[in-house]
């Protein structure tokens, strides 16, 4: 038992990455208390599942057009110094949003300014945020670091909308937008606090021109990274926007309010966290594992749709919440793993695109699908497009032999300056 718990919470030995870890979950906190909060405004501004969708693509448009030049930054820059201006930035819309809905003067137009606004601000965060952790732990560490990453995901998932709930029916909506601009500030003193003298320093490259080219011909050439990117991108297009489906899922399935929906994102975040505590110590990111874990994600998804109770519908978000958490991991532990570190940025962007990025066209469609042909088809419609995509991507990846992970122009080296 103690070997397995030490093997666990290996990467939080380190200093630096309990810095890190802690300051990610109070902004990840602050981030899920002002979706479900932003969500639940638009619904009240609108009652329209389609215009909640078209908020969030426009949130999502940046993440786009612009996460692929937030790589390039992250493979140019010094990360630490990246993040520090993105998480200063990230507190003005969120003051904003607090400030309008508490005077009242909160509109849709508004609401969609500022969610442009939030976009193109993560579209430049996110690359960084992700492989900052290459630079935090040491490479064997590496894979430990990223499941146990998922806690402060899903922390926010699980806290965030609890928060959000008491927030919205006890307070009103502005406090929550407060809380997430409180949040980015913990994110500041940490990433102040990190030693860098004690940062895995990776080789930063000079620009040139054609860089965001060779980032993705670099990725086509490379079955273990192409296949879990082309999965990882079919089911954010098709399934895995869930500020969409789960309130629209509360109203029309399960006729709940803002309670009920808090409720089914607080499951499937705690079995998110209950995945990652379980497989932190023994998680392998192999091709076979990805597979297993999207099927799994597939068939639970379906099971929801055919729930129309509450409590069935919270044991298979709990259990959802644990299938997402392993795929998510072993993609993005595929990707930091499988890349160049002088081409990390650029990779991790692509899958940053492929998660956040689908939801220009996701979100709306998702919305619109929910209204025309109703939420449970719309979920049967994700459960079934996420299976015949694993088993296709399956057998793409046990057709084309592995190559050399090298990028287009000489190998780089990776520069431990620990002391």
């Amino acid at each position: 038992m103690k070997r397995y718990l030490r093997a666990t919470f290996a990467s939080l030995g380190g200093r630096n990455y309990r810095l890190y870890f802690f300051g990610q979950s109070m902004s990840q906190i602050g981030t899920w208390t002002q979706k479900i909060t932003q969500a639940w405004l638009v619904l009240e501004l609108t009652d329209s599942g389609t215009l909640l969708g078209i908020t969030l693509a426009l949130q999502a448009l940046p993440t786009l057009l612009f996460t692929a030049w937030g790589g390039l930054l992250a493979d140019r820059l010094d990360k630490r110094r990246l993040l520090l201006c993105t998480q200063a930035a990230s507190i003005a819309p969120a003051t904003a949003l607090g400030i309008l809905t508490a005077t009242g003067t909160a509109t849709l137009w508004i609401v969609f300014v500022m969610a442009v606004i939030i976009g193109i601000i993560e579209a430049l965060d996110k690359p960084a945020r992700q492989t900052f952790i290459a630079e935090v732990v040491p490479r064997e560490t590496l894979t430990n670091a990223l499941t146990l990453n998922n806690i402060t995901i899903n922390s926010g998932k699980l806290i965030g909308p609890a928060i959000a709930g008491v927030l919205i029916t006890g307070v009103g909506m502005a406090a929550s937008f407060f809380v997430n601009a409180a949040s980015f500030c913990v994110v500041l003193l940490a990433l102040f606090l990190v030693r860098t003298d004690q940062l895995h320093q990776v080789t930063r490259i000079d620009r040139s021109k054609g860089q965001l080219r060779e980032g993705l011909i670099y990725v086509v050439n490379q079955p273990r990274l192409l296949g879990p990117l082309l999965l990882l991108t079919v089911t954010g297009l098709i399934a895995w926007e869930w500020t969409v489906t789960l309130p629209l899922y509360a109203r029309e399935v399960l006729h709940g309010d803002a309670q009920v929906v808090s409720a089914l994102f607080i499951a499937m975040g705690a079995g998110a966290i209950i995945g990652v505590l379980a497989i932190a110590g023994i998680l392998q990111a192999t091709p076979g594992r990805l597979i297993l874990a999207s099927l799994i994600f597939a068939a639970l998804l379906f099971a929801i749709s055919l729930v129309p109770t509450l409590i069935p519908a919270l044991i298979l978000l709990f259990l959802l919440g644990a299938a997402g958490v392993a795929y998510r991991v072993i993609t993005t532990s595929m990707a930091q793993l499988e890349a160049d570190p002088i081409m990390r940025g650029r990779t991790m962007a692509l899958f940053v695109i492929a998660i956040g990025g689908t939801s220009p066209v996701s979100a709306p469609l998702l919305g619109w699908l929910c209204e025309v042909l109703g939420v449970t088809a719309t979920l049967m419609i994700g459960a079934v497009g996420c299976a015949v995509m694993s088993v296709a991507i399956w057998v793409y990846m046990r057709s084309r032999p592995k190559t050399a992970a090298s990028p287009p122009h000489a190998a780089s080296e990776v520069i431990d300056s620990a002391t």
